[in-house]
């Protein structure tokens, strides 16, 4: 199961949607959160241009951002969202906590 922690200054994704490689939901969900993580790290860094502290390591991606602009706050907002959506879809695959 993935696990996201939503935080005011970042989030932090573990863990693999599936361990089972005939389980095609969990490789798509596994797949879609993947994709949402890394769009809103290189939106924030590369499009918006905001410092983000972030750290990859075995099936886990931990950002922290010192300061966020209005516009980090909306890609944020917007990753929480698709997040949540997907957890409402597949709450096997996925579980997401906001601490905000």
């Amino acid at each position: 199961m993935t696990v996201v922690r939503l935080f005011k200054n970042g989030f932090s994704v573990k863990g693999h949607c599936t361990v089972d490689a005939s389980d095609e939901a969990g490789r798509l969900v596994c797949a879609a959160v993947s994709s949402a993580v890394y769009m809103a790290v290189n939106t924030i860094t590369d499009v918006v241009g905001d410092n983000a502290d972030v750290t990859e390591k075995d099936g886990r991606m931990d950002v922290f951002l010192p300061s966020a602009s209005k516009e980090t706050g909306l890609v944020l907002k917007g990753l929480s969202l698709h997040l949540q959506q997907l957890s409402e879809q597949y709450p096997d695959c996925i579980k997401v906590n906001s601490e905000v």
